[in-house]
């Protein structure tokens, strides 16, 4: 792909075209429906445009994310009847691989362009390596209206009014710094990309693409997100549309080649022995039926009803061991970020978590005994797609009581754009890349191993939509998915005793530095004690944590 020079908004020559990051293979075509994958949204009076057509205007080659730099830019060329809505910012560190939204007027004076431009932030001062001077400017709105972004130029002039255009106010919605772009308190600045304060299934606020700014000592003007005024649900996918994104974009998932403790089907578990029992009557456990029948629906996490695995040992040993032929993918799809995106969450479910491991300094591999053992073990991954054309975006991988983004550009591909997935030895925590992840600092902590193996999982042979609520009355959810209960019994055992096992082994500080590793280790880890459902977390009906 050849540079291109154009002119920036200050009229002066821009910085060549960067290369765009392109997934590993072209985007299929959709199958028709609805608004999915239409090049634009209406937001209730304003039609945005999502482009990754981006000039660059500045750039520098020191401060932020690996001391790398960040690159400056403006939407360029712009659709036609499109409006600048702000500046974008990327840090060196990675590739090209943005985008940004660009609005169009769909009612009577949804855009309109600033009184004036206050000076934010340049680097004139500035001592490290950069490619000229760039400078930040606010758009100061009219009476009624919010500026979305900021706008960058390489001159000291200010802009023309022309360049950029602010939002009316019921158009927009609070937002909220989210990952850092580039800067430091020495450079006097910083930079981070900006989404909105609220994010869930009916939430209305838009992310635009556009950066914040933080000046230490100063208050900085404030910006806003856009806001979908309109029918959320208008521009998500239909479910045919949904298996296709599923068919190009299913995790291939790799298991450790020690794991001993492999996913199966929900229905595996329950047709091979899993039993449901209830408070003041265990001495008389029920079997469960295929796809949970007879499982309690809703109400609260009580304590009455709990699963386990089967009684005898033998059955006890084979259904922990799971069933990787069996094993399936529980797809929950919803709307994120104001119906501007599809996340498509990837359930697995395992019958049993393994024992926890640790590392103390130079001992590599500590076992922590019956540490972290549980009965019942839901993990997942997400994949976030544009609703304007159907690319993904980036993939979220769960990670115990946390998890990471990991954007489009740092992911790895197999078959296509189907991005892989490492599952950790026996606590199946989610990782991008293989390799040794430390819940921990300093070379102490919980191990979390994950490497390839023969043992492999492609998502998109066997999966089922569960849930998909946009949809109304499209998907029949299963009724193992309102059991709001625990998938494993609490177990209480003396943790002291466990833990004096391992001590023995250990000498001087070492002895002391477990102690410490032991003391931070969160509760459920400590006993055995099931998960809750999918249903039953946050991120349902949330945003990713």
């Amino acid at each position: 792909m050849g540079n291109c020079l154009t002119l920036n908004s200050s009229g002066t020559a821009a910085l060549p075209m960067n290369t765009n990051f392109k997934l590993a293979s072209p985007l299929p075509s959709w199958p028709p429906g609805n608004g999915f994958a239409s090049g634009t949204i209406d937001l209730g009076g304003l039609v945005v445009s999502q482009t990754s057509s981006l000039t660059k205007v500045w750039a520098t080659m020191e401060g932020g994310p690996d001391n790398l730099g960040a690159s400056f830019y403006e939407s360029s060329p712009l659709p036609d009847g499109f409006y600048t809505l702000g500046s974008y910012a990327r840090p060196n560190n990675q590739p090209l691989t943005g985008w940004i939204l660009v609005g169009k007027d769909n009612s009577s004076a949804a855009l309109k362009p600033p009184v004036d431009y206050t000076p934010v932030w340049n680097s004139e001062a500035l001592t490290l390596k950069k490619e000229g001077n760039g400078y930040i400017w606010y758009p100061v709105p009219p009476d009624g209206y919010k500026a979305i972004g900021y706008i960058i130029t390489n001159s000291p002039n200010k802009p023309p009014l022309d360049t950029v255009r602010c939002v009316r106010a019921n158009l927009t919605d609070q937002c909220e710094a989210d990952t850092w772009i580039w800067g430091q308190d020495s450079i006097g600045i910083n930079l981070f990309t900006s989404r909105p304060s609220t994010r869930g299934l009916q939430a209305q606020g838009v992310s635009v693409g556009t950066f914040v700014a933080s000046i230490p000592g100063a208050t900085t003007p404030s910006l806003s997100c856009l806001k979908n005024n309109g029918n959320i649900s208008s521009n998500m996918p239909t479910l045919d549309q949904i298996k296709a994104l599923f068919e190009a974009y299913s995790p291939y998932i790799y298991f450790h080649p020690d794991e001993q403790y492999l996913p199966s089907s929900v229905n595996w578990f329950f047709s091979n022995g899993a039993l449901l029992y209830h408070k003041g009557d265990e001495s008389n456990p029920v079997p469960v039926q295929p796809n949970g029948t007879n499982l309690p629906q809703g109400g609260p996490n009580d304590g009455e009803y709990w699963l386990d695995l089967p009684q005898d040992k033998a059955g006890k040993d084979r259904v922990a061991k799971g069933d990787l032929l069996s094993a399936e993918a529980y797809l929950h799809v919803k709307p994120m970020l104001g119906g501007t995106f599809t996340d498509i969450a990837v359930w697995l479910f395992y019958p049993f978590n393994g024992p926890t491991r640790a590392k103390v300094k130079f001992v590599k591999n500590i076992k922590l005994g019956r540490i972290g053992e549980h009965v019942g073990d839901w993990e997942h991954m997400a994949l976030r797609i544009s609703n304007f054309n159907g690319e993904l975006n980036k993939v979220y991988y769960s990670e115990h009581s946390g998890g990471t983004w990991v954007d489009a550009s740092n992911l790895q591909f197999i078959s296509g754009n189907k991005p892989v997935g490492y599952s950790s030895l026996h606590g199946h925590a989610m990782y991008s890349k293989p390799g040794l992840y430390l819940q921990g600092s300093d070379g102490i902590g919980l191990r979390n191993d994950a490497a390839e193996s023969e043992m492999t999982m492609d998502t998109g042979v066997r999966y089922s939509v569960v849930a998909a609520e946009y949809l109304e009355n499209g998907i029949v959810e299963p009724p193992w998915l309102n059991y709001a209960r625990k998938w494993g019994p609490k177990i209480d055992y003396d943790t002291k005793s466990e833990l004096k096992k391992i001590e023995k082994f250990l000498i001087g500080m070492l002895k002391s530095e477990f102690k410490k590793i032991v003391e931070s280790l969160p509760d459920e880890v400590l006993g055995e004690d099931g998960p809750t459902g999918p249903k039953m977390k946050n991120s349902w009906s949330g945003d990713e944590v």
